[in-house]
């Protein structure tokens, strides 16, 4: 694979020098095919090389005259290479040379997507290393439920982006491959073995089939991980934002110094970046059904996905590099407050642990549906009460204690429990 491809910045990579650029590799491909062939003179293959070269101005200022990006790159290039520029673009159609190079340009991205996807799974694997017994309620429709650590709220982020991970090592492969079959993709003017050589040069691999362009379900594929891959950080930023509200406060985005949280109130400290990453995830989405449109061509080609994939493939890549990015700080400077988590689970005198106490009212013999009213009276009449204290209760009742001794019911509130089939999780993900 050409070097200049592999860890560009983003941004760079979609830039207009990068895309011509690339359009050069390809056409610089094809003539290298053409001589190994024996179809293009060895002086006029090192002619083209030194010489073929463009400039951004240069094309736009053509292509403003004849309308057409392709002839306007073509005339620019070969205005540096001369008499040798005969050879250059030979049996070729403009799609050979912009889908060619649009796969280097979502293959080189692809590899800087995964570089911060790892990133973001070290950072994943630290804190949930960190935390693997840090404990915390576990919530369902947002309400108390049983006890959890914190570290195996990670250990789920963990297992999502190494789900991602995978996805993006197969786009790597889906988005990789390369055309120069010409007008109709039928290859009447130009030789397979010229695409076959060419795509080896460039990393890439021939199309199966193409018409007169690759088809748009891989492009399509790859907006769709991408936006799938957002949806993951907004998973993660969603839940952290939930976290930090002021009445819970089990985790806390960094805040640097000198930051302010508001323009009026001096004592917010707002989790701007997770809230920033919900929002472009939005962005993310919203481009999945352009991109699945751009599927549908009339017959072999038109251009209607062109206009689209000019603003959607750049804006989806530079936008989830950015998250990606954001979303590894959050988790390396997130504060985590275990006295807070504490605090929270215990509320109500420990009416979380109502399904071990409902458990162990059935294993002393007692009918489930009897013990089920039981501990559902108790635990509703604590949580309704202010200071309310589920195990004061059931203490007092003596369908329970005639029951349960002191000591099987303090078994009932340990998170002991909870806690000792947890190593098949950090096993399975080397945590």
């Amino acid at each position: 694979m050409i070097e200049r491809y592999t860890l560009p910045e983003m941004g760079n990579l979609w830039s207009e020098q990068a895309k011509f650029q690339g359009w050069l590799d390809v056409e610089l491909a094809a003539c290298q095919a053409n001589a190994e062939l024996g179809r293009l003179p060895e002086e006029a293959l090192l002619q083209i090389r030194e010489k073929a070269t463009f400039e951004v101005w240069r094309i736009l200022e053509i292509e403003a005259e004849v309308r057409h990006d392709v002839i306007a790159f073509l005339t620019n290039v070969n205005e540096h290479v001369g008499d040798a520029g005969r050879y250059i673009h030979v049996g070729m159609t403009s799609s050979d040379v912009v889908d060619t190079g649009l796969a280097l340009q979502l293959k080189a991205s692809v590899a800087v997507l995964r570089r911060e996807l790892d990133r973001l799974g070290d950072a994943l694997r630290e804190l949930a290393r960190a935390h693997k017994d840090t404990v915390m309620i576990g919530r369902s429709h947002a309400i108390h439920g049983e006890p959890i650590t914190f570290g195996f709220k990670v250990a789920g982020w963990l297992a999502e982006t190494e789900r991602n991970r995978e996805r993006l090592a197969r786009l790597d492969k889906v988005v990789s491959v390369g055309q120069i079959s010409g007008a109709m993709g039928t290859y009447a003017n130009t030789d397979p073995q010229v695409e076959a050589i060419s795509c080896r040069i460039l990393g890439l691999e021939p199309d199966t089939a193409s018409t007169q362009v690759i088809g748009r379900d891989r492009h399509a594929e790859y907006v769709q991980t991408l936006a799938l891959v957002g949806v993951s950080l907004e998973r993660f930023a969603t839940e952290i934002r939930n976290l930090q509200r002021t009445d819970v406060l089990e985790v806390e985005e960094s805040f640097a110094k000198g930051q302010k949280g508001s323009s009026a109130m001096p004592h917010k400290r707002n989790p701007i970046r997770s809230e920033r990453i919900s929002g472009l995830a939005r962005v993310l989405r919203s481009y999945t059904v352009a991109a699945l449109e751009n599927c549908s061509l009339w017959h072999e080609r038109d251009i209607s996905h062109s206009s689209v994939e000019r603003m959607m493939l750049p804006d989806c890549s530079v936008t989830l590099h950015f998250m990606l990015r954001e979303m590894t700080e959050v988790v390396r400077g997130l504060g985590v407050y275990p006295d807070n988590m504490a605090r929270n689970m215990n509320v109500y005198g420990g009416v979380v642990f109502s399904q071990r106490v409902l458990l162990a009212l059935v294993e002393s013999g007692m009918n489930r549906e009897q013990a089920y009213r039981i501990v559902q009276r108790h635990a509703h009449a604590a949580w309704n009460q202010e200071g309310g204290n589920f195990r004061a209760n059931l203490e007092a009742d003596a369908e329970v204690s005639d029951r349960l001794s002191s000591e099987q019911l303090e078994s009932c509130f340990s998170c002991g429990l909870h806690q000792s089939q947890l190593a098949v999780i950090w096993q399975r993900l080397g945590i």
